[in-house]
């Protein structure tokens, strides 16, 4: 009987120890099925090694419940939380399941930071101080979104000082993708008290080149998995707009007024996006920038574009320092790669509106400069802010 009594105390008084040392682990495990509840997303998936240097998910949260999840595979949106109108919390990006299905997918921009230069440069060539440039080809004749490997495939250097800030670093070496310069960059994502995220942009380079830094969130207001975006209520504070040629290179600028793309009052993403227009069938829909008009918005910055869910009344402000936004509406989506959640990236399910200087402005004199210097400082900063009907 004595025996017995001694071995099951033992026994519990091992089962004790064991349960505290594996506290630790019983709290991430918490944490994974917390983040599987909520966003179907599994913070362990993003748990990888990448060349040579670490993964992992960071989340972001503020005093309102809002929720922004992060991994430094890319500088990616993972999720984000928002309320809706009925005060349902509702992930308004859509995503992959972890690290290793983003570097797979046949999307390679879900969410990502883009760089070294956002959009499209003209046959991969550009000259700067006479001497020309050559850069990887990504999308036909032209580099898109920084080359091959873009900054939405490299492992950034990852701080959280805060539960709400996470600032990512990354040194692009000299002439990585072709682009002259050391280049270091930093960027600083963080949500503010108001329900926005705050994002910003600094790079310094060694040598004269050109930088174009952006943020590539695929949202759906009404909730990743809802349907299309069509049904989206879009507005855009530009009077102007920047049309393209069949390979999506900018030809000019052109007023908005009488065409498909003027959306200075509020309109229905899909309302005219099947219209017989040159420039919807070269984009196959929406994919152009936009020449903002100056519209004063919060924090002292442009107002560039509102987008309201049909279905959720969640409310998306963009607002940048940026001289423009590209709208594109997912019009390269194929169903071909499987989501959080369960759901295909099935066509227009998505929108993105990133701000940005103009597609192609090293070979477009009279586009703003993007050009940056050694001893100067490329600095900008860009929100994406939530609110409610």
């Amino acid at each position: 009987m004595n025996k017995s009594i001694t071995l099951l105390t033992f026994t519990a008084f091992t089962l004790f120890l064991f349960s505290c040392n594996n506290a630790g682990d019983q709290k991430n495990e918490g944490e994974d099925s917390t983040a599987t509840e909520a966003t179907g997303i599994i913070a362990s998936k993003f748990d990888a090694t990448i060349d040579g240097k670490k993964t992992a998910l960071y989340t972001l949260k503020n005093a309102k419940g809002m929720q922004l999840a992060i991994t430094n595979y890319g500088g990616r949106f993972v999720s984000l939380l928002v309320p809706d109108s009925a005060g349902k919390m509702t992930d308004v990006v859509i995503s992959m399941d972890g690290a290793e299905s983003f570097k797979n997918a046949t999307e390679p921009y879900l969410g990502a930071t883009i760089g070294r230069y956002g959009n499209r440069i003209a046959k991969g060539k550009f000259k700067l101080d006479g001497q020309e440039y050559t850069l990887a080809l990504n999308n036909g004749a032209n580099t898109l979104h920084g080359g091959k490997k873009g900054f939405q495939y490299v492992v950034w250097d990852a701080i959280q000082p805060n539960d709400s800030t996470l600032e990512l670093s990354y040194t692009s070496p000299d002439m990585e993708e072709g682009y002259p310069g050391e280049l270091k960059t930093k960027v600083v994502y963080s949500l503010t008290a108001d329900n926005a995220v705050k994002m910003e942009y600094t790079a310094t380079t060694t040598k004269p080149t050109v930088v174009n830094l952006t943020n590539h969130a695929f949202f759906n207001l009404n909730g990743a998995g809802s349907g299309d975006i069509l049904g989206h209520q879009m507005q855009i504070f530009a009077d102007k707009y920047i049309p393209v040629d069949t390979t999506l290179i900018p030809t000019g600028i052109q007023t908005t007024a009488g065409t498909p793309f003027d959306f200075t009052k509020p309109t229905a993403i899909g309302a005219r996006i099947e219209d017989n227009n040159e420039q919807l069938k070269a984009g196959k829909g929406y994919d152009h920038c936009y020449v903002l008009n100056g519209t004063k918005g919060d924090y002292g910055m442009i107002h560039a574009a509102r987008a309201i869910g049909d279905k959720t009344g969640i409310i998306l402000d963009v607002l940048t320092q940026e001289p423009g936004v590209q709208l594109y509406t997912g019009n390269f989506m194929q169903s071909k790669n499987t989501l959080v959640g369960g759901f295909k990236d099935d066509f227009r399910t998505a929108f993105c509106l990133e701000t940005q200087h103009y597609p192609d402005s090293p070979n477009q004199p009279a586009f703003p400069s993007t050009v940056v210097k050694p001893g100067e400082t490329y600095h900008t900063i860009s929100y994406y802010k939530f609110s409610k009907k």
